[in-house]
Formats: structure tokens, C-alpha cells, sequence
């Protein structure tokens, strides 16, 4: 077996309907997990994973999720355990979308509160819930949340000045909860850079060669490179690691 295997673990994936949260569901079932995934407005793509997932002869559940609704997030853990069995390691990948759709046209004081309640104040929540959870459990567990890679160096524009509040925030947090909870729960961050989500697909063309031009592996990241590193986290490979932050940037930031 593999020491990325995550042969009998259940992982719950927030915001997995699509994009880098779908990824990650996917790669899990692939290593061998049962994996329980959250979707808002994307049913569609939830029910379209599961079956996908269940191919590949794993359990699974899709639960429903406002990560801004602390009532809403409130039962997230019970609501996994009942579907599956138990939660083995819990992946706050959920956000707010302030680059594309409705989200774009919002005020820059709109889309920082949209950020604050989603995903600063939503990860925070989700998180302590998950230690509790976890750390109650006899094998503990492992949280896994996402920051962005440009938060240790920092990028111009208003959208990159919210994000860097938000996310550095997320990362600031981990690493004081990875301390308060060891050894019983590994926490760790993914901050991912330029991926080829909705918004990098629908990037202008010209912008897209400078991102490709700027990163040293010369490409633009994809939703199954972040799962990579979110399956090794996640899987007893990574036993000696908490408290740290994966970049998944080409390099674009070391």
C-alpha cells in the first residue's frame, strides 16, 4: 500500500461540486477514501461527483452548505458522520466567488464582507468544529484549509488586496490552531496560484501568456495539482507535518 494511501479514511471535502474542491474529491476516491462532499447552489455538479465517485466503488454523501450561515454549518460534522461512519480528515476548500458571476459587480465593501463571513470567519468555524470533532475520535485526524500563495509576497489591485486580508488570515489562523490541537489533529494549508478554475478559464488571453511567462514551470496550475498536494496532507505520508503551507504556484512565488 501506498504511504499516500487513504485506503479506509473518510474525508469530507467543503465546496467539492466543482473546480479544485471536485478535484480533490475525485483524487481522495482514488486513494482509497470515502468522501463525503458540500455543495451551495451547484447540485447538479454534486449529484454528477457522487456518481463518479461511487464508480470508482467508494461511499459517498453530498451535503448541503452555506458556509457564510453559521446555522447552516453547524451541523456539517454530524450530518457527514451520519452519511458515512465517521470523518477522518476534514478539507475547508469552500469560498466566496468575488471574480466571476454576481460576485464580480459587488462593491469592493461588499466583496470584503462576502470574503470575511465565507471564508475567513466560514474556515474558522468549520475548522474549530472539526477539531472537536477530530481530536475526540481515537486516531484524532487531519484539517486541511486553503489560503493563496501571493499572501507571503503580496500583488497589486484591489481584488488581491481583499484576498491577501482573507486568506493570509486563514493561514495566520492554521498555524495557531495546529499548535492548540496537537498531537491529536494535523493541521495544514494549501495555498494554491494560478489555477485554471472559472476564473483563470475565462481570463483574457494576453494576461494568461504573461501568467504562463511569469511561473517557472510555464504553465498554468490545475484543479488535480492542488488535489495532489491535498491527498499527500491528508495521507499518513505526511504523519510529521502540521503547522505548514504548501505552495501550488509553478513557482511563481518561493
Amino acid at each position: 500500500m501506498s504511504a499516500a494511501s487513504l485506503a479506509g479514511r473518510t474525508v469530507l471535502v467543503t465546496g467539492g461540486s466543482s473546480g479544485i474542491g471536485k478535484a480533490i474529491a475525485l483524487a481522495a476516491a482514488r486513494a482509497g477514501a470515502d468522501v463525503a462532499i458540500t455543495f451551495r447552489a451547484n447540485a447538479q455538479g454534486a449529484e454528477e461527483l457522487q456518481r463518479a465517485i461511487g464508480a470508482l466503488g467508494r461511499r459517498t454523501s453530498a451535503i448541503h452548505l452555506d458556509l457564510g450561515s453559521e446555522a447552516s454549518l453547524a451541523d456539517l460534522g454530524a450530518s457527514a458522520r451520519r452519511a458515512l461512519g465517521c470523518v477522518d480528515v476534514w478539507i475547508n476548500n469552500a469560498g466566496a466567488d468575488i471574480l466571476t458571476g454576481d460576485g464580480a459587480s459587488l462593491s469592493r465593501i461588499e466583496k470584503l464582507d462576502r470574503l470575511i463571513a465565507v471564508d475567513l470567519r466560514g474556515t474558522m468555524l468549520a475548522s474549530w468544529q472539526a477539531a472537536e470533532m477530530l481530536g475526540a475520535q481515537t486516531g484524532g485526524g487531519v484539517i486541511i484549509n486553503m489560503s493563496w500563495d501571493h499572501v507571503i509576497t503580496g500583488m497589486a489591485g484591489q481584488n488581491p488586496e481583499l484576498y491577501s486580508a482573507v486568506k493570509g488570515g486563514i493561514l495566520a489562523f492554521s498555524k495557531s490552531l495546529a499548535r492548540s490541537v496537537a498531537p491529536r489533529v494535523r493541521v495544514n494549508v494549501i495555498a494554491p496560484g494560478f489555477i485554471e478554475t472559472g476564473f483563470g478559464e475565462r481570463a483574457d488571453e494576453r494576461w494568461r501568456r504573461e501568467v504562463v511567462e511569469a511561473t517557472p514551470l510555464q504553465r498554468w496550475g490545475t484543479p488535480d495539482d492542488v488535489a495532489g498536494a491535498a491527498v499527500f496532507l491528508a495521507s499518513p505520508a505526511a504523519a510529521f507535518l502540521t503547522g505548514q503551507t504548501i505552495l501550488v504556484g509553478g513557482g511563481v512565488v518561493m
